[in-house]
């Protein structure tokens, strides 16, 4: 459920602010980077708030002189900012009516970067745009008291919320600053990242480098401790965005200005442990005349240079990555599908790529992954460590992924975290590795019993209203006919033609939850349950609310006194919230948990099922995705 309330905040604060946007006439442009510093600014706050009172707690006091004042390096030996007094939240919110709020956000921001060289001409302090009453209503938006508790991780994934609607909305250049999260967690989960120097020559907004800091933490590390980030990016308001990113996360990167193709700021070839990127895709106009381009030992295979006669820099990019990396160094990146079977002299380098034997495992994506293009795409995986393993030297693995997906909207698709993380179980087991196999079916069997109980215990409670509300209401219609003769449609109306399957399908549910166990047999049977008792109960529970509905018009309920005694509102709100526990609420996208219990006994009955038949010196296996 605490997805679901972080998606709800989500929402409420995008749909305010984009209120706020379209109010105050600014172009998306213009208004992400000022809502992006605020939220900026709110997690900067509530980590110094949390921390201001671990470090006042373990400061220790002089009898005279009391406790010393708080320094910036108690903080920072916290992984917390330090926030200078104007550059606090609350003294933001605070502010007096006479004073202007734009003029003491933009004194904040540069409050900050004086205290902070890497966040130096980085923050957003062009508040003056926005009118006295929107910057308060905005302040305001961010000041909500769930945001004054949230976390480090909710406010990060509030942030990357915000950049992937701005990236939809078309904010900057198109979205390019903006990887999906689907693509970026399956490139960082297949190279692992958790070690050494690692390196985005096209970083964007950082998204990389936070999804392998959410990476590291995973496995009980400090990413801090285990990698140091270098990242390059072209545009001055994407390098900001990068920075601003880290920092809200609570990491730290070396991120440089400078056009790829002619710079190479990091000097970084053949020092790479890992490198991550999302290119632009067939860029032309790349000046291969200039001799940054015809002498770069980025593009050093075999011995010379191999400049592709495409105008398209896709193949630029593809030897950039390869060269970067150490002896045992891994790349993943994203790239036009068409860059596969290119032909003429990319022909040529691919072939060269292939007999290096670092070709690791290629997988191709269907459409709508990207915000702002509908094409299909390709990642693209090296490991230089193949080059001298003869067992692995001549093997890759493809993926064919394209029909693999999820609707997040007409025009988006993602990956459920199910589906990613099939696809890197078989990554794993292409690696010889089925220890990921083992803690998947494992995941999936406990995830899908705990569904069940939950599930269990739901319609459980939802027999039991439903048998006290429809024999309460026959009851009163029986009553109600004696002195009534006219009433007998009411009385009719009560006997459900799928009352008595409800019952049966609910029973039989409460019985099969008990008896959920490993065993194969039993997991099927639940989730045949959960899909067949879905519409019937639904439809039982729609028609009881109409006809409730329709007898208390027609016969005017509401003025007997004996109908308004049965205190039948309490009941029909509980069995409302019952129902959307079981089978969801479309409106809010909202599963539900007979949804969410047949789908994870499925999971795990396939995964069984292929665990089973897998013969583990071969690395082929055939699992549906």
């Amino acid at each position: 459920m605490q997805g679901i309330q972080l998606k709800k905040l989500e929402n409420e604060l995008w749909r305010a602010a984009d209120q706020l946007r379209a109010n105050s006439k600014l172009t998306a442009s213009e208004y992400s980077m000022p809502v992006l510093g605020l939220i900026f600014l709110r997690h900067a706050y509530n980590r110094f708030q949390k921390v201001k009172i671990e470090v006042e707690k373990d400061l220790p006091s002089h009898p005279q002189r009391g406790k010393r004042p708080l320094t910036k390096k108690d903080f920072e030996e916290k992984n917390s900012m330090f926030l200078p007094d104007y550059a606090q939240f609350d003294y933001l919110v605070n502010l007096p009516e006479s004073e202007d709020v734009g003029e003491a956000i933009d004194n904040a921001m540069k409050l900050i970067e004086e205290e902070y060289d890497n966040l130096k001409g980085v923050l957003p302090k062009n508040y003056s745009i926005f009118s006295k009453d929107l910057l308060k209503e905005l302040l305001r938006i961010f000041n909500k008291e769930v945001l004054q508790k949230a976390e480090g991780d909710l406010f990060g994934k509030i942030y990357e919320y915000f950049l992937n609607k701005f990236a939809m909305t078309g904010a900057q250049e198109g979205g390019e600053f903006f990887t999906p999260m689907s693509l970026v967690q399956t490139i960082v989960n297949i190279i692992e990242p958790d070690h050494g120097i690692v390196f985005d020559p096209a970083c964007g907004s950082a998204g990389m480098f936070v999804q392998t800091g959410y990476f590291i933490e995973s496995e009980g590390l400090r990413p801090a401790e285990k990698v140091t980030f270098y990242g390059q990016e072209k545009a001055e308001l994407n390098t900001k965005l990068a920075k601003m990113n880290l920092a809200v996360h609570g990491l730290e990167g070396n991120i440089q200005e400078g056009n790829t193709f002619y710079e190479d700021r990091h000097n970084l070839v053949g020092e790479c442990d890992f490198v991550m990127a999302n290119p632009p895709f067939n860029v032309d106009g790349v000046d291969k005349g200039k001799d940054a381009v015809k002498k770069d030992r980025r593009l050093l295979l075999e011995g010379k240079v191999n400049l592709p006669k495409n105008d398209n820099a896709n193949y630029l990019w593809i030897q950039y990555f390869y060269n970067y990396l150490k002896p045992t160094g891994r790349a993943g990146f994203v790239m036009a599908s068409s860059a596969s079977d290119a032909g003429h002299s990319e022909k040529d380098i691919r072939e060269k790529l292939v007999t290096t034997g670092a070709v690791d495992v290629m997988v191709a994506i269907g459409n709508n992954f990207f915000y702002t293009r509908s094409l299909p795409c390709t990642l693209w995986f090296f490991d230089r460590a193949k080059e001298t393993n003869i067992e692995q030297k001549d093997k890759v693995l493809m993926l064919d992924a394209r029909k693999i997906y999820r609707k997040v909207t007409s025009k988006v698709n993602d990956f459920t975290p199910e589906q990613l993380q099939n696809i890197i179980c078989i990554v794993n087991l292409y690696r010889g590795n089925n220890n990921k196999l083992k803690e998947t079916v494992t995941g999936y069997l406990e995830t899908a019993k705990q569904l069940a109980q939950q599930s269990g215990s739901v319609i459980g409670d939802l027999n039991k209203l439903l048998r006290n509300l429809i024999n309460t209401i026959k009851s009163f219609a029986h009553a109600y006919l004696i002195e009534n003769k006219d009433a007998q449609s009411f009385l009719d109306a009560l006997a459900f033609d799928e009352v008595d399957t409800v019952y049966k399908q609910q029973g039989e549910f409460i019985a099969a939850e008990t008896k959920v166990t490993a065993d194969l047999e039993a997991l099927q049977h639940i989730a045949h349950l959960c899909k067949t008792i879905r519409k019937p109960q639904d439809k039982l529970i729609k028609d009881l609310v109409e006809v409730t509905n329709w007898a208390t018009k027609e016969y005017q309920l509401n003025k007997n006194k004996d109908w308004k005694s049965l205190n039948l509102k309490d009941q029909f709100d509980q069995l409302k919230y019952l129902q959307i526990q079981a089978n969801g609420n479309l409106n809010e996208d909202e599963p539900g948990l007979l949804h969410e219990t047949e789908y994870f006994g499925n999971k795990h009955i396939g995964f069984k099922a292929a665990f089973l038949m897998v013969d583990m010196t071969m690395w082929k296996v055939y699992v549906k995705l």
